[in-house]
């Protein structure tokens, strides 16, 4: 099989536009894993609450997801590890926040605050 290098383009230009366009690699790598934690319900339905909270703690997302506190701290501990949300304590209470404007960017696509135009 040959290689990509080996193939002649039919169009260079867009050739050229798609491969300026890609850009990074290892960004469009990083951007596959980050949709890979988005994908799942769980911890996208945690990143929908925190967005409209703005700040919520583990006990009431679990109540407002449906989900026992220690399946919302798993959830959390990986979006903080992909830098999606961040937490800061007062007291014995850690409140979490996104961490991420575009992430805050594609919730108001997957969810848009009540009463906005839906986005098309």
């Amino acid at each position: 099989m040959a290689g990509a290098a080996e193939r002649q383009a039919i169009d260079g230009p867009a050739v050229e536009a798609a491969s300026k366009g890609l850009g990074d690699r290892d960004a469009v790598r990083e951007w596959a894993e980050r949709f890979a934690v988005l994908a799942d319900p769980s911890r996208l339905t945690l990143l929908v609450c925190i967005h409209y909270a703005r700040e919520i703690c583990v006990s009431d997302l679990a109540v407002v997801a449906g989900m026992t506190d220690t399946a919302v701290s798993q959830a959390l501990r990986l979006l903080r590890a992909h830098g999606l949300v961040t937490g800061h304590r007062t007291g014995r209470i850690v409140r979490y926040r996104l961490a991420d404007a575009t992430v805050h960017d594609l919730i108001h696509h997957v969810r848009p605050h009540p009463g906005a135009a839906p986005h098309r």
